[in-house]
C-alpha cells in the first residue's frame, strides 16, 4: 500500500473517530457504532508471519520486527503527520479552522499528490 492510501485511510480514521466523539457528547446514553476501519488498515497492511515449527524465541522475535516493522513505521508515521498538522492548527490559536477541516486538507493533499 502507498503512503498517499495509507494517509488517505488515517485520515478517515480519525474522521470517524471525531464523528464517534460528536455523537457521544449529543447522546452519552445512546450506543455508539464502532468502526471497524482500524482493523482494516492493519489487516491489509500487516504481512502474515511463518515461522517454522522449531523456531526459537530470538528467532521468532527477529522475524516478527522485520516483517512488521516497515508496514508499523508507515502507519505510525500517518498518524503523526495528523497528529502533528492538528496541534499546529491548535497552537496557532486558529477557531477559523475545525478539526475536520485539517483532516480534510490532509486527504486532499494526498489525493492531488497522486494525481501529480
Amino acid at each position: 500500500m502507498e503512503q498517499r492510501e495509507i494517509m488517505q485511510r488515517v485520515v478517515g480514521i480519525l474522521t470517524e473517530a471525531l464523528e464517534m466523539r460528536r455523537q457521544v457528547r449529543e447522546n452519552p446514553e445512546g450506543d455508539v457504532m464502532q468502526s471497524e476501519a482500524v482493523a482494516a488498515l492493519l489487516e491489509e497492511m500487516l504481512p502474515r508471519i511463518e515461522l517454522p515449527a522449531d523456531a526459537g524465541v530470538q528467532e521468532m522475535a527477529a522475524a516478527v520486527s522485520k516483517q512488521l516493522g516497515p508496514a508499523i513505521v508507515q502507519i505510525a508515521s500517518a498518524f503523526a503527520l495528523a497528529f502533528v498538522q492538528l496541534a499546529e492548527i491548535h497552537d496557532e490559536g486558529r477557531v477559523d479552522v475545525s478539526p475536520a477541516d485539517v483532516l480534510q486538507s490532509i486527504s486532499l493533499h494526498f489525493e492531488n499528490e497522486a494525481e501529480k
